[in-house]
């Protein structure tokens, strides 16, 4: 019934809830938890399905061909029934998710840098983009709590951030880190452990890393952390109910103007209407502006929540360069962690530069035997034919990698809209993807990819390889349903509730106003307790 208003009737046998949350990922997940509290009925629907840890391809020795089947990070390869196909044929980067109990957490390296201060005041220090209507000072306590939550592996005392404190030691350098340490010295620049959610000793029922290399495609050890194994037990546990298998195709809304529910297919097929009191939207920054887009109505004809226009707007996917070379020696090659150090030396904004803000290098071990053949295939180091294996043998686990973590500023042509002709199994529009890199970001880019090469070569590598047309897409979907104080300029206020529908909220990576030059998770779970926090604090007055 798209289109039309819904006054909150039940249907279906549907009991009204307190709290709808859509999405288990990283936010939604934080966000039960944290709501879980306050005894009120909570109910999550999630349109994947409860991923057991015997079925990770990290069980067998064909985890590496499954890495690129069943559990690829791009739904439209790995093509589960569970999945929603996107259109990003618009895009340089394509796009990575995962859609299960856990989210984007069940493939993510687990790689756990945290927004800097500067990061929520671009506008002020910069003259770009916008400042954040908070700051890191307004989050510190809710990513201290988000690590003894996700239990992180780390050392304090780093200069390039503010102190934090992992509640768990870093994961070892090992031979590759080393080395690449001990070429950041010669060169006199920062470089640092990385903190990780690896658990480097028993922690909370999780056994400790015992360095398999198979982070990706799913930790069937749970050595790494995913809110499958974090947040939803102790949210079940508090009375949280989650429904899986779940596809949501609409939020309704009432004659008030209020969300009355969401409208959802079942596994089978079957329509249901889930009335509710509250509605928290947790998708991710693709996922959301598609559910907001499809939620049409009288009241709100271009899409819930988008009086601004900016719903789908000022997508951020982070660009991330990958520059890769070989050593004289074998290495770690895949065993362990895949990034066990980073470096903030190139983060803030340096005027003798050509581009504003910054990037963090992060500092990888090499992989799996198929995957390094596969790389050193694409780079025209490995022939086919007689050579093959003689060649190979001399690669072999001496690939060493930098990873160049771009900020990506946000520009309205970068948007999620509907596609007009492809939909998923249940007809519901797939999301379309147009995204061009700017030339602030190309030139960070090339001046990364020239200080990895620099890093590469000190620390004694050759044959050095970074591909410009094929960038390393890690899945960061931000920025499409940003916060701010003007409802002209923004989806959601400073605590994360929209303009135009008072008991509507969303906590996922969509509400960024800046992304950054780090992985997003710590920060996307801390900004969904604050919000989850903002809301208990508020119960009395929330709608006001």
């Amino acid at each position: 019934m798209a289109g039309q208003e819904r006054a909150g009737q039940e249907r279906a046998g549907q009991e009204r809830v307190d709290v709808l949350i859509i999405g288990s990922g990283a936010s939604g997940a934080a966000a039960a938890w944290s709501l879980a509290e306050t005894k009120m009925r909570i109910l999550c629907l999630e349109q994947g399905d409860w991923v057991k840890s015997t079925d990770f391809p990290t069980n067998g020795r064909d985890w590496e061909a499954r890495r690129y089947g069943d559990f690829d990070i791009s739904p439209n390869r790995r093509g589960r029934d569970t999945d929603y196909p996107i259109n990003d044929d618009s895009s340089l980067m394509k796009i990575a998710n995962f859609n299960g109990v856990g989210g984007g957490t069940i493939i993510y390296t687990a790689h756990w840098p945290r927004m800097h201060p500067s990061d929520f005041r671009v506008r002020s220090l910069d003259g770009v983009a916008d400042d954040w209507p908070i700051d890191y000072w307004t989050l510190e306590r809710f990513y201290e709590e988000n690590d003894r939550m996700m239990g992180v592996s780390g050392l304090a005392g780093d200069p390039g951030v503010p102190p934090r404190h992992p509640p768990m030691p870093p994961i070892p350098l090992g031979k590759t880190g080393t080395r690449y340490a001990q070429a950041m010295n010669r060169l006199g620049w920062h470089w640092w452990p990385s903190d990780t959610t690896i658990a480097t000793t028993s922690y909370e029922g999780r056994a400790p890393c015992i360095n398999l290399g198979h982070c990706t495609p799913g930790c069937a050890q749970g050595a790494k952390a995913s809110t499958d194994i974090t947040y939803w037990p102790l949210a079940l546990r508090a009375g949280v109910e989650l429904r899986t298998r779940c596809r949501v195709r609409e939020i309704t809304v009432g004659r008030d103007g209020m969300a009355s529910g969401a409208v959802y297919y079942d596994a089978e097929g079957k329509e249901h209407f889930q009335p509710a009191e509250v509605v928290i939207v947790a998708c991710n920054g693709v996922g959301t502006p598609r559910l907001l887009l499809n939620s049409v109505s009288g009241r709100f004809p271009n899409g819930l929540a988008n009086s601004s226009g900016l719903v789908g707007k000022n997508l951020m996917l982070h660009p991330w360069p990958i520059v890769s070379g070989y050593v004289d020696e074998p290495l770690d090659g895949g065993r362990g962690p895949i990034t066990c150090m980073w470096s903030k030396q190139f983060y803030e904004t340096d005027p003798a530069r050509d581009f504003v803000r910054g990037y963090t290098l992060q500092f990888g071990r090499g992989t799996g035997p198929a995957n390094h053949a596969m790389v050193a295939a694409g780079a025209g180091h490995l022939p086919w034919g007689r050579d093959h294996h003689r060649i190979y043998r001399g690669l072999l686990d001496r690939r060493v990698n930098i990873g160049v973590a771009c900020e990506d500023l946000p520009e309205e042509r970068n948007r999620v809209t509907l596609d007009p002709v492809l939909k998923d199994s249940n007809g519901i529009p797939a999301p379309r993807i147009d995204y061009t890199i700017s030339e602030n970001t190309q030139r960070m880019m090339e001046h990364g990819i020239a200080r990895a090469e620099e890093i590469l070569t000190e620390a004694g590598a050759s044959r050095l390889y970074c591909s410009r047309t094929v960038l390393n897409y890690p899945g960061h979907l931000l920025g499409t349903a940003r916060m701010g104080a003007d409802p002209g300029r923004s989806v959601v206020n400073e605590w994360g509730r929209s303009h135009d529908v008072k008991n509507l909220f969303i906590v996922d990576g969509s509400i960024w106003v800046t992304s950054g030059g780090v992985n997003p998770t710590s920060t996307i779970q801390a900004l969904a307790l604050y919000v989850a926090d903002q809301m208990k604090q508020r119960l009395a007055t929330l709608f006001d």
